[in-house]
C-alpha cells in the first residue's frame, strides 16, 4: 500500500491476532471432483455465476436422465442455488438482453431446463454465502460457522497430522 493509515493498521493487528489464535488450525483437504477452473473469460460476476449455473444445470440433467434409466424417475425439480440475483433471473426470463448475447447458448439451455420444471433456479441469501469468508468481514459467530464448514479443525480435531 502506498499511504498506510490508522485503520489499516487496525485491519493488520486484527489479522495477526487472528493467525496467533489459530495456530493449532488447519484446512483438512480431501480429494473431489465439484471443483474445476472455468474454461472460459467471463466480462461480468453475472456471466461467470451463469456459467456455474449451466454447468450445475447440465449435472442435474445427466443425473435426472440417469435416474430415469435406472427407471427411478426424479419426481421434483433439481434446485440449483447461485447468490448473484442477475444470474437468477436470467435463468427464466425470457427477453433477450444485448449484453447477453454472447452467452446466449447456456440462457437457451438453462431456461429450457427451467421452463419445462426440470430445474429450479435460486438465490441463496448472503447468510448462506459460505464464500463470504474469503471476502468479507463477517460477524464472529457468522464467521466461525463458515470456518466450520469449510472443514477448518484444530489439528486435535482431525485425524491426520499436518495440513
Amino acid at each position: 500500500m502506498h499511504d498506510p493509515r490508522e485503520p489499516h493498521l487496525a485491519a493488520l493487528k486484527r489479522i495477526l491476532r487472528y493467525v496467533r489464535g489459530t495456530l493449532h488450525m488447519g484446512l483438512l483437504l480431501q480429494p473431489s471432483q465439484s471443483s474445476k477452473r472455468q474454461n472460459t473469460v467471463s466480462r461480468s460476476s453475472a456471466e461467470a455465476e451463469y456459467r456455474v449455473v449451466a454447468n450445475g444445470v447440465a449435472e442435474a440433467t445427466w443425473l435426472q436422465q440417469l435416474l430415469q434409466e435406472l427407471h427411478v424417475p426424479s419426481r421434483r425439480a433439481s434446485l440449483v442455488y447461485c447468490d448473484n440475483i442477475s444470474a437468477v433471473y436470467m435463468s427464466s426470463n425470457p427477453i433477450q438482453h444485448q449484453r447477453t448475447k454472447h452467452i446466449e447458448i447456456d440462457l437457451h439451455f438453462v431456461r429450457e431446463r427451467v421452463a419445462i420444471g426440470a430445474v429450479r433456479v435460486m438465490h441463496v441469501p448472503t447468510s448462506a454465502q459460505y464464500a463470504d469468508i474469503y471476502t468479507k468481514g463477517l460477524p464472529t459467530s457468522l464467521f466461525q460457522e463458515f470456518r466450520s464448514s469449510l472443514n477448518v479443525r484444530g489439528f486435535d480435531d482431525q485425524t491426520v497430522g499436518a495440513c
